[in-house]
């Protein structure tokens, strides 16, 4: 263990003590109840950064450093380079440096387009080219994560190494890589860096990550729980297309419960018919008595086609039985039946018959016989094709508009072993103007929170606990707008209005919160070891805006099934529109009102109605958020490197 190492842990150790030292003492005997209003949603905001620091020292306190693999590269693999609307000569720049790995490969592009001048391109540089065949005509596309699964199905590689458009991989990508999969049988993917060669110094979007692919992945890593990134990484075939099929059985059998739990319900109903002789009463007894087992055995694992066979097969032999009975209820039963909608699964990722109407349909009261027919019919329904999507089986995940996060958790969930390898093998172009970057990132966010609502790591069986909370610790980290606004509101109140959320800027404060944040931020540029992490924490608070929008237009698409507008990254150079003003006026917002309250408040001190701590610390608290805040209008008047994108990257 190297000193470094230690010293993280130890200010790990001390960052969290002392933040619940002041968070306690905060809920317990600060809060100024007077003015509860601001008062308890600071303090929440309070818990939820020391909740966020939890994650952050939790993550940081087993990072791992891999050392190169150990065994050679082997294994047959496939380079997909996934394009929509990026240039030709964008793509093919892609291509022709895929080519050029210097391990033994065949290089796919993956048209999601379907544009002839691509395919002609394509041709003509000797690369593969794939597009989504005719079963897609009418059905769910599922934007990136279905072309992958599409080209799944129409190549043969073991492995598969994934590259967006633009991300120019270097010729030894595949001889740093492979040797992991070949070292532990159980890895199912290897990501290495997104790094960006249109970025300059000052890097006015903040398009670099370097804290994310360094010490963040590094410390997901040692917890087993480095995810997919979308692109740069190599995948095991085996692993997804186990994951596709899990997916698919789990599907077809929670339909087949959910089926049999509405046909159980029609027959108990059935059989308090009183005015039915007793014949078809015990042929109702019976086939009540067989949907009972049937479910038992599913449950137990039994073959879903022998139990819904022997199902199928008493409920034939009572109709034939039945066949007197009233006609005219049957067909009404099998028009309800045949209205029933669908719904997808999340869980699953699949589509299902939807309780709501199995719900209703169950509580039908039915003749006998109409009930018997109706579950035949319902039985008959259970398709195992999954008719309403191109592909049964969907290897990558489906669920959320970022397929990546979400395909890596099934994958752990599965047993499966992820790596992180901190080396640039691919090199690509980010956003060149604001207006692209803010639909970049609403998208990453509404993706992940779209993962977190539909498929909850902390209730996800099959995670270990350290996955469980390095996934959430993601997910988590998009509920900062909330908390954003709470911090740049609470200044301008006390400099305004002279209402304090504190019962006083005592000593007792200062001795509380002042360790706690100086030790946060030693640990913070431990960490960092140097990298030019000011821009990341600087967009933590200044995109609150996207963030809380992320938050709503998320949960209304899973709660209420409104849909998400997906765009494809423009990465073709800068937005000729101009400044987006129009789509940052909450943050210019912010900044005019913090620069008012700053006045206000020093001309009340300068009078004599102000207290003079609390004023102190405010002006501080408004002058670090305008300068935080202040990004946003430098990456609004920023017109993109000097050279242009693409002579940059060919």
């Amino acid at each position: 263990m190297t000193a470094r190492f230690v010293t993280i842990r130890v200010l790990a150790l001390l960052s969290v003590l002392f933040g619940v030292n002041y968070v306690v003492w905060r809920w317990l005997d600060s809060v100024n109840w007077s003015a509860w209003w601001i008062a308890v949603p600071l303090v929440i905001a309070e818990t939820y950064s020391l909740i966020d620091t939890f994650f952050f020292c939790l993550t940081m306190w087993r990072a791992r450093d891999r050392p190169a693999p150990v065994s050679p590269p082997t294994g047959t693999v496939d380079v997909l380079i996934t394009t929509y609307n990026e240039p030709v000569e964008m793509v093919i720049a892609t291509a022709r440096a895929a080519k050029r790995i210097a391990y033994p490969h065949e290089t796919w592009i993956l048209d999601d387009g379907a544009r002839p001048d691509m395919a002609a391109a394509a041709r003509e540089a000797g690369v593969g080219y794939i597009t989504r065949s005719v079963d897609w005509e009418n059905k769910p596309r599922h934007a990136k994560a279905g072309n992958l699964n599409n080209a799944l199905f129409a190549t043969e590689g073991e492995f598969m190494l994934i590259l967006d458009a633009d991300q120019v991989p270097d010729p030894l990508i595949l001889h740093r890589t492979l040797g992991y999969f070949a070292d532990d049988p159980e890895v199912a993917l290897v990501q290495t860096p997104q790094w960006f060669v249109n970025v300059d110094d000052a890097d006015p979007l903040g398009s670099q990550a370097p804290l994310f692919y360094g010490p963040i992945q590094q410390g997901k890593d040692g917890w087993n729980a480095a995810f997919f990134c979308g692109s740069n990484a190599v995948l095991r075939r085996d692993a997804l297309m186990q994951l596709g099929i899990v997916g698919y059985v789990r599907s077809i059998e929670q339909s087949t419960l959910r089926t049999l739990r509405a046909a159980e319900s029609l027959l108990a109903k059935a059989a308090r018919d009183r005015s039915a002789d007793g014949p078809v009463r015990e042929q109702v007894g019976v086939l009540r008595t067989e949907v009972a087992k049937a479910r038992a055995e599913i449950s137990a694992g039994e073959p879903i086609a022998d139990v819904t066979y022997r199902v199928q097969s008493a409920v034939d032999a009572a109709s034939r039985r039945l066949v007197n009975a009233d006609l005219a209820q049957v067909r009404a039963d099998l028009a309800a039946i045949g209205e029933l909608p669908v719904q997808r699964d999340a869980e699953l990722d699949a589509f299902i018959v939807d309780d709501a109407a199995l719900d209703a349909l169950a509580a039908r009261e039915l003749s006998p016989l109409g009930a018997v027919e109706s579950v035949s019919a319902l039985l008959e329904a259970i398709r195992v094709d999954r008719p309403d999507e191109a592909q049964p089986v969907q290897p990558m995940a489906t669920i959320s508009v970022t397929e990546d996060m979400a395909t890596a958790m099934q994958l752990h969930a599965l047993g499966w072993r992820s790596v992180y390898h901190h080396e640039i093998l691919a090199k690509g172009l980010a956003p060149e103007d604001l207006r692209t970057m803010l639909t970049q990132r609403l998208r990453w966010a509404q993706g992940t929170l779209q993962v977190m609502l539909r498929d909850n790591p902390l209730a996800k069986k099959g995670l270990s606990a350290g996955q469980r909370v390095m996934y959430f610790a993601t997910m988590w980290s998009y509920l900062s707008g909330f908390t954003a606004v709470v911090y740049l509101a609470a200044p301008v109140i006390y400099l305004v209005f002279g209402v304090m959320p504190v019962t006083a800027w005592s000593l007792d404060f200062f001795a509380r919160f002042l360790p706690y944040f100086i030790v946060n931020q030693i640990l913070f540029l431990v960490v960092a070891r140097g990298l030019k992490t000011w821009r990341g924490q600087q967009y933590s608070l200044a995109l609150f805006p996207v963030w809380i929008k992320a938050c709503t237009s998320a949960f209304a698409n899973v709660a209420f099934g409104r849909p998400l507008n997906f765009a494809v990254t423009k990465k073709d150079g800068r937005s000729e529109l101009g400044p987006p003003w129009r789509e940052i006026w909450p943050q210019l917002t912010a900044m005019a009102i913090l620069a008012v309250a700053l006045v206000i408040g020093l001309a009340r001190l300068a009078v004599g109605t102000a207290d003079g701590t609390g004023t102190l610390v405010n002006t501080v608290w408004v002058i670090y958020d305008l300068v935080v805040l202040s990004v946003i209008i430098q990456a609004a008047l920023y017109r993109g490197p000097a050279a242009p994108a693409s002579e940059e990257v060919a």
